[in-house]
């Protein structure tokens, strides 16, 4: 497989546990100390990161590290509110909103 694969299923990946976790590059960048480029680079797919990055960020989801780099092909297609928004700027008030929101529903789903 091609890097470039690699980096459109990292990048899939990411972005479907940044979905449904509520969280926003904003959030990657302040809760694990990353650089804003890097984040943006691996959310749009034009670069990887280094596998202590990968450890990291599957830390951060709850997840194991093979969620984020092997193909998921069998992800729903992310039809979430927070895939409606991508890449908008919300105001703190906004984005608590949003988490609260989440939090709602996951515990509905338990």
């Amino acid at each position: 497989m091609s890097e470039d694969i690699y980096k459109e299923i990292f990048s899939k990946n990411l972005k479907h546990y940044m979905a449904i976790n509520g969280k926003t590059q904003t959030d990657l960048i302040n809760d694990l100390d990353l650089n804003k480029s890097a984040v943006s680079t691996w959310c749009n797919g034009t670069r990887l990161p280094r596998m202590d990055k990968v450890d990291a960020l599957a830390k951060y989801f709850g997840i194991n590290r093979s969620d984020l780099i092997e193909d998921k092909s069998s992800f729903p297609e992310v039809n979430t509110l927070a895939a409606h928004f991508e890449g908008e700027e919300f105001s703190e008030a906004e984005m608590e909103e949003i988490k609260n929101f989440v939090e709602f529903v996951k515990n509905k789903r338990k």
